[in-house]
């Protein structure tokens, strides 16, 4: 289903068919690095992370991490979205790319219309975290206008998270 698009690409729900996609996208060095190891192993085990992680979360609360595809080519490249995560007040929003569709302004692109999204589902503040070493993901955050408002460490995990927040009510 599509959530909305920008001019080069198309943000839609995650389908059991892009287990491949998810497959490749989180054996990545770059998500294993600054996001962490899933256990995707197999094909089976991308479906499930598909089904039990955005797909129930679209459920839940309508929104999750989506696939960006190109529009031309309707390649997926990467995902973007909205996370209600354990640990986190507000919701967060989370992006990963492929290494080889990186620095193109894809994920700049995909995060805009994201926090416009997420303004008309009338959320009036999104967060977003990131590893201490992630200086491209930091950039990025702060190109959107977010702020840096200090630390935070999730449930179930000991690294401490750069925490950026954006007040987007209109």
């Amino acid at each position: 289903m599509l959530v909305f698009e920008t001019e080069r690409v198309n943000i839609r729900w995650l389908e059991v068919s892009d287990q491949e996609f998810i497959f490749k996208l989180l054996n990545e060095p770059g998500w294993l690095n600054y996001i962490g190891d899933k256990g995707i192993r197999s094909l089976e085990d991308a479906k499930n992370y598909i089904l039990t992680g955005p797909r129930k979360m679209y459920e839940k609360f309508g929104f999750g991490l989506f696939v960006v595809e190109l529009k031309e080519s309707k390649l997926p490249v990467g995902l973007c979205g909205l996370i209600k995560r354990d640990g986190l007040e507000d919701v967060d929003i989370g992006y990963a790319f492929l290494a080889e569709h990186q620095s193109k302004g894809y994920a700049f692109e995909s995060a805009k219309g994201t926090l416009e999204y997420a303004r008309k589902l009338g959320l009036d503040r999104i967060v977003a975290i990131t590893t201490k070493d992630n200086a491209s993901s930091s950039k990025l955050l702060e190109k959107l206008g977010m702020t840096f408002e200090g630390y935070v460490t999730l449930p179930q995990d000991d690294e401490e998270l750069k925490l950026y927040a954006i007040n987007i009510a209109k």
